[in-house]
């Protein structure tokens, strides 16, 4: 074939070289705009697993790239006056310019030609090439061609960051936090060889702006820098390679994602690789490996396709459908790392304490969880547990264990948790009558009984009509009060646990089939009227429901009064209110739902009049020293619905009115809705309200494991979990996770206990 890489950076150049020594008969050409040897740019870092698949693909260039590394364990953060520093996260760096300059040399090695000094500007100046790979950067002129067929999704990132360099030497991959007057700004600082270390400064553009800096030109931005971080820098200067740029080399980091990779431009088949198809944010330093990878993943699939030009399509499609999937996982984790230092100032440096917001960065991507911080540095980690134990008022003895921040207790007004994991409510819609039978007793006792130190029942309504299907619970009457009444006294008497009871109204989702008979689906026989914020049915075949009126939210009011009433008499620990998931109260937050005109439509103001009715009369009768709970839907995953942002300024107002914890859910307000899920996928709405409104958090959604929950405590991303699903595989859930990750203080109930020591046992007995 005849191949030709537009743009010599490290997609191009290691697939050039790749493709030649495997199939030497290919004729190869990269060209490049710049000259030989030639690159701007300072240090790149790479991964373990980067580094090995090069050895395994090309070992002759690995080796020179592995001698001309620079290799540190350590993570240092500056913060507020202190120094702490972590081990164990093996990063590797070498100076962009050196990469580039053994790729070339390999290139020439093996027999590829390099072009140097050649604008290109269309792929159509090829004509003979079987395959033109378009590796000419983020503003490829190539993807530009052809944005109707490569669908560039482009997203500038709000802050500004300057990319400098200087000649101190650095020994762990340093992290500088600074306040100013108008605030913070942040230094990513690494060595990449032996006299230079890469210094990259970032700010939001509004700190950028009050220091003048957008009017500053590089000599100006440098001398700000130095005497930002002069203490960290001891009096080394830092250095620019950017002098070809006009104005003051502050940058906008742009992402991008592209809908499609390839194309056929009726001569040459055309594919997308490195930044010209991708990027990821220099938080984790994944640009370059992202690039190398892709070289590989096409010359494997060439390897398995077979090396004639008229398997190019298949191996073009194969090798899209692959990287596609690992870009995203890259991409998603270094969208996190991106977003946390894009909030650092406004969500997490001025409200967390220097350990925990030390543990907060280190796990910012969400790719190192808890447990893997212990494999990394397990001294530190435990050093930090037993902070964090004391820091929840616990007694840690010297020399022992401490408790993980999952088992820490919690305290809201006078209820103490003993842990903070939640059994979420679920439906079970197995009541007749609204009444706790049988069913619910076993149910919820054999939870509470399972170590959760919070159990709430369903979503229990506050009159007949509030109803989701017949087969909800309810308090609406003394006759369920006394079933509640009998739950609470068996879960005091036999657990530690304390019991929650969330008060809802089902609004136009309400009068529907049992799930199992049809989810969603209204009734056909003994059906009731619905109300809502607006006549909007929620199926397009569901009952219209009425437009509530003054009349309806007087009573709907009082019937939740009244229900919290009877769940403080029956000895309920833990209210909540439930204005999520397109039920009454929530289709009066959402736009989607509330289209009124009066007083209770439109602002954010208008929108929240009524549920925050609803919950001051609430908590007026409810006793002062029990703690109520609000659950949002924090994102309608609807074009022109309530988003994060709307979800803060909907938990101030709740905090405001006295709510003592937000319960940070999503969704299910509009049928269309298009969520994006994912592992933790509703955790950083917890995380965004708890830390911006300055109110704890329920975190919900995706949460199956001990690591999970200690990850999200311990970086202060929430105060609570809440853990649904696996807890209905597993009644004892909590304790079956403590013992996996080797805690053996979590008591079990005295009745179990002859099964605790053997089951521990086990695990212990399968680890080896």
């Amino acid at each position: 074939m005849r191949i030709v890489c537009i743009g010599g950076g490290p997609a191009g150049l290691y697939f050039g070289l790749l493709m030649k020594k495997n199939h030497p008969e290919h004729q190869v050409t990269v060209v490049e705009r710049n000259r030989p040897y030639d690159t701007f740019g300072w240090g790149v870092v790479f991964s373990d697993q980067t580094m090995d698949a090069m050895n395994k693909w090309d070992p002759e260039s690995a080796a020179i790239i592995k001698d001309a590394f620079n290799h540190w364990d350590d993570i240092e953060v500056l913060f507020k006056g202190t120094r702490q520093r972590t081990s164990g996260h093996g990063f590797v760096g070498i100076g962009r310019k050196k990469l580039l300059n053994i790729l070339q040399a390999r290139c020439e090695e093996l027999g590829v030609k390099l072009k140097f000094e050649t604008e290109v500007n269309s792929d159509l100046d090829f004509p003979d090439a079987d395959l033109v790979i378009a590796s000419d950067g983020f503003n490829s002129k190539v993807r530009n061609a052809y944005k109707d067929v490569f669908q560039p999704d482009l997203q500038q990132r709000p802050n500004r960051y300057i990319w400098l360099g200087t000649n101190k030497q650095f020994d762990a991959f340093t992290f500088d936090f600074r306040k100013t007057d108008h605030g913070w700004f942040q230094a990513h600082i690494y060595k990449f060889d032996d006299q230079t270390s890469t210094f990259i400064v970032e700010t939001t553009e509004d700190t950028f702006k009050a220091h003048g800096l957008d009017s500053a030109d590089q000599d100006a931005s440098i001398a700000f820098c130095e005497t930002l971080f002069a203490d960290t820098l001891d009096g080394a200067p830092l250095m620019t390679n950017a002098r070809h740029m006009r104005g003051s080399a502050w940058l906008n980091f742009n992402r991008l994602i592209c809908g499609k990779w390839s194309h056929f431009n009726g001569q040459s088949h055309v594919v997308l690789m490195g930044d010209a198809a991708h990027t990821a944010h220099f938080a984790i330093g994944s640009g370059t490996k992202l690039a190398i990878e892709d070289a590989i993943e096409l010359t494997r699939q060439f390897q398995i396709h077979g090396h004639d030009a008229d398997k190019i399509p298949a191996v073009l499609a194969d090798y899209e459908e692959i990287r596609r999937v690992d870009v995203a996982r890259i991409q998603n984790a270094a969208r996190n790392a991106m977003e946390w230092f894009e909030v650092v100032g406004e969500r997490y440096a001025d409200t967390l304490p220097p350990e925990q917001f030390m543990y907060s960065m280190l796990t910012r991507s969400q790719r190192i969880s808890h447990e893997n911080l212990r494999l990394r540095d397990a001294k530190w980690l435990e050093g930090y547990e037993r902070w964090f134990a004391a820091h929840s008022g616990l007694n840690v003895e010297p020399d022992t264990r401490s408790l993980p921040p999952m088992l820490t207790p919690f305290k809201a007004r006078d209820v103490t948790l003993k842990n903070r994991i939640v059994v979420s409510p679920m439906a079970m819609y197995s009541a007749t009558d609204g009444l706790i039978n049988d069913f619910h007793m076993v149910h919820l006792g054999s939870r509470a009984m399972g170590g959760a130190a919070l159990v709430f029942a369903e979503m229990t309504c506050v009159s007949p009509d509030a109803r989701i299907t017949p087969g909800c619970l309810g308090l609406w009457n003394d006759e369920q009060k006394e079933g509640w009444k009998r739950l609470a006294d068996f879960v005091h008497s036999n657990t530690g646990a304390k019991l929650g009871c969330q008060l809802g109204h089902a609004g136009r989702k309400g009068s529907t089939k049992l799930a199992w008979d049809g989810i969603d689906q209204p009734l056909e026989e003994g059906a009731w009227p619905l109300i809502s914020a607006s006549a909007l049915p929620y199926l397009k075949h569901s009952p219209v429901p009425k437009a509530m009126d003054r009349t309806d939210m007087d009573r709907v009011k009082a019937d939740h009064v009244a229900a919290a009433m009877r769940a403080a008499e029956a000895g309920v620990d833990w209210l909540e209110l439930h204005c999520a998931h397109g039920y009454l109260l929530s289709s009066f937050l959402s736009p989607l739902t509330n289209r009124r005109e009066d007083e209770y439509g439109g602002s954010h103001e208008n929108r929240a009049r009524f549920p925050l009715e609803v919950f001051r009369a609430v908590r007026e009768v409810w006793p002062e020293d029990r703690p109520i709970s609000v659950r949002l839907s924090c994102h309608d995953w609807y074009e022109g619905g309530n988003t994060p942002d709307d979800a803060v300024i909907f938990a101030k107002m709740f905090k405001d009115a006295g709510a003592d914890l937000i319960d940070c859910s999503s969704g299910q307000v509009w049928k269309e809705e298009k969520p994006v899920y994912g592992r933790l996928f509703q955790t950083p709405f917890s995380d965004k309200v708890r830390n911006e409104v300055g109110i704890p958090t329920i975190a919900v959604g995706a949460i199956s494991e001990a690591d999970h929950a200690n990850s999200i405590i311990a970086a202060g991303r929430a105060d609570l979990c809440a853990v649904a699903r696996p807890h209905l595989a597993d009644p004892s859930w909590l304790m079956h996770e403590t013992a996996k990750i080797g805690i053996k203080s979590v008591a079990w109930p005295k009745q179990y206990y002859s099964a605790k020591a053997q089951y521990e046992n086990n695990l212990e007995r399968a680890a080896r």
